[in-house]
């Protein structure tokens, strides 16, 4: 299954390792193997973000690219200190992103001290600053964590209100409208299907962008998709998604002037009379649950918070806690816990059971 988003994140990813010294490229391609492209994509974001303050303060002459190892080896505590006081009190950063940016910092320090070796056995530096750095402690527990998520989700009947108003609802507001209703009308089953398939499954964004027309098993309920650390894995959908999916798929090919070696599932519309459609790219897919969003009155919803959304409802629903993490796709199980802690007591009642293929949830 070719995946055209992850080789243009590749790509966003060789520009900019192009403006950043050897060692991070270098520590960059350590890490290809173990992390997605979009995680190291942020990383040297973040380096980026580290060595432009580093010029600024006059703590090194050049550009980015001629910062030596040494001036590196040399960092103090108080300056690295300054610069993550620099993150917090002039770029704004949250404590979480202070110390993911730190995070990404620590692990690359980590690397040219203790794994990179010069062609003489020794490490690129003998003396690590990061170590001696702390993050800042983040008091917010997973109680706290779940209480914030509650009133950015879809709760209780909102859930089924929210696909109805992609599906019907939104074209009726804007009907006086003639360019958003007739973009609408060329696109609602697409945007029916997609924020269908996001409810009834809780992939992610990525994942649902990568879905070509061959990972669908129309029998069984399921699509495969490539999961983080490039790990293939078949993710069941509810009943709901699939009767979504096949409406759009009965016009995909007529609306979207879609030429037959186009496998994508999800295409945008052509741009010109010959000109045919192509996969639907992330930043579309977000700006279309954004713009639905907000016209339903729940600005802060995202391609995320439905994810979350679906969540949410299966662990009510369902109450299998390790099928959920399977389902999407977490690494790590307290990741999924939090969802054991959002309070949602009308929600059995407001909502049928979870209309999941009968061997999920066995």
């Amino acid at each position: 299954m070719v995946n055209q988003s992850k080789q243009q994140q590749f790509q966003k990813l060789q520009t900019l390792l192009k403006e950043l010294p050897w060692y991070v490229d270098e520590y960059i391609n350590h890490k290809l193997r173990k992390l997605s492209t979009a995680s190291l994509f942020n990383y040297c974001h973040d380096y980026k973000i580290f060595f432009n303050w580093m010029i600024t303060e006059q703590l090194v002459s050049g550009t980015i690219k001629d910062i030596p190892l040494e001036r590196l080896e040399q960092l103090t505590v108080l300056e690295v200190e300054g610069f993550l006081n620099y993150l917090h009190y002039q770029l704004n950063n949250k404590e979480l992103t202070v110390n993911r940016k730190l995070s990404a910092l620590k692990s690359l320090f980590n690397y040219l001290q203790n794994i990179a070796e010069t062609p003489d056995l020794k490490p690129y530096m003998n003396r690590n600053v990061m170590a001696k750095i702390e993050f800042n402690e983040v008091k917010d527990s997973i109680e706290t964590k779940a209480t914030k998520m509650e009133g950015r989700i879809l709760l209780g009947d909102e859930y089924e209100k929210f696909r109805l108003f992609v599906a019907n609802d939104y074209g009726d507001m804007y009907k006086d409208n003639k360019r958003l209703y007739n973009f609408y009308q060329l696109n609602k089953e697409r945007d029916t299907a997609i924020v269908s398939l996001i409810l009834g499954s809780g992939l992610r964004l990525s994942e649902l962008v990568g879905i070509e027309l061959d990972d669908i098993d129309y029998s069984k309920y399921c699509v495969r998709v490539i999961r983080k650390g490039n790990k293939e894995q078949f993710v069941y959908f509810s009943q709901v998604a699939m009767a979504d999916l096949q409406e759009y798929l009965a016009v995909r090919a007529a609306k979207y002037n879609v030429d037959k070696n186009e496998k994508a599932l999800f295409v945008s519309g052509p741009t010109g009379p010959k000109v045919k459609s192509r996969r639907l790219k992330v930043r579309a897919v977000e700006n279309l649950i954004e713009k639905y969003a907000t016209a339903f009155g729940k600005p802060s919803l995202s391609v995320h918070k439905l994810r979350h959304s679906f969540a949410t409802r299966y662990h009510a629903e369902i109450n299998d806690v390790p099928k959920l993490r399977r389902q999407l796709g977490h690494s790590s199980i307290q990741t999924t816990m939090i969802y054991t802690h959002i309070k949602n007591d009308d929600l059995k009642i407001a909502v049928d059971k979870m209309d999941m293929p009968k061997e999920q949830i066995e």
